[in-house]
């Protein structure tokens, strides 16, 4: 896989392989300014020119973060998403527990169209950016109502208004992202952890119906959360301890990986590429070394026998 390939989602084209910023805005532990600076320098030096961000991730650090950045490129040479669904305020919010560094500011969630609005010029405020690219709605799960009859309007409007270039939505799940998609109003998905080695639940219905309505799949979370990146106890799977049973499967696919001479990782990373509805694949990235070791990971060859194997 070319991961500096082009390909198309809605009206503007993003690298095969993106990067995640989630983890620049202190995801788990905190990671200096310096350094989430480099990470960002590193994939564009690398020839990534997809990038993903939330004001949910660090509450607002990694906007402002990867804003300091890219704000400093030209705009017409990279790609950017954020997404809408929660607006940054003062005082006691959603409580996520996930991000290291103090904020005074937390999420709360907000998917009318007023807010949808709101949320954009925040985020642009933050990045330093005139425009996003694409924005998702971001986990509408306990909100689908607001979602699809308030938030989904106004971003088609944005992008009817050439404010954006594509309108899509981001989930830790399959079944709600298909309800979206047959609206026919979106773009895209952002699936996170739900098309892996480990989980292929969106296979079974979202994915076949994406590729059907000529929707693009970004593929997000593909090590979910660690544990297909390191398998060990003390790993994570979708944002928690992993339990004994998935680890063993982890465990086992590394193994049979290792008898081809091949990282886990990167088959992880590249499964998703399987599928002919995925058209980018997400890796949520910290330093530089987790930059460059993704490109490695997207480009290494993968024997098609491997993949019979961890099929089986």
């Amino acid at each position: 896989m070319n991961p500096i390939e082009r390909a198309r989602v809605g009206n503007t084209w993003v690298t095969r392989l993106g990067l995640g910023l989630a983890p620049i805005g202190g995801l788990y532990s905190a990671v200096s300014e310096e350094q989430a600076f480099a990470t960002v320098e590193r994939g564009w030096d690398l020839g990534i020119r997809y990038f993903d961000v939330a004001p949910l991730y660090g509450n607002g650090l990694t906007e402002k973060r990867a804003g300091h950045v890219l704000s400093r490129k030209k705009r017409s040479d990279f790609v950017l998403s954020t997404k809408v669904g929660r607006l940054l305020r003062p005082g006691h919010g959603e409580d996520q527990g996930i991000w290291a560094e103090s904020a005074d500011v937390s999420p709360v969630f907000d998917f009318s169209a007023p807010g949808v609005l709101s949320s954009y010029a925040e985020s642009l405020h933050r990045l330093g950016l005139d425009r996003a690219d694409i924005v998702h709605l971001h986990d509408p799960d306990d909100h689908f109502e607001a979602a699809s009859t308030q938030a989904l309007p106004q971003l088609v409007t944005m992008r009817e208004e050439g404010r954006i270039g594509a309108v899509s939505a981001g989930m830790n799940q399959a079944a709600m992202l298909a309800d979206f998609v047959r609206t026919g109003q979106l773009d895209s998905v952002l699936l996170a952890g739900r098309y892996t080695l480990l989980d292929r639940s969106g296979a079974d219905e979202l994915l076949p119906l994406c590729l059907s309505r000529g929707v693009s799949v970004i593929a997000a979370g593909v090590f979910n959360s660690g544990l297909l990146a390191d398998p060990s106890p003390n790993a994570t799977f979708d944002y928690a301890p992993v339990d004994r049973a998935t680890l063993d499967r982890a465990l086992g696919m590394q193994r049979i990986c290792a008898e081809y001479r091949v990282p886990l990782r990167a088959a992880a990373l590249q499964f998703p590429f399987r599928h002919p509805a995925v058209t980018c694949v997400l890796v949520g990235v910290r330093s530089p070394e987790e930059v460059e070791d993704a490109v490695k990971m997207a480009t290494l060859p993968i024997p098609e026998e491997l993949w019979k194997e961890l099929d089986a």
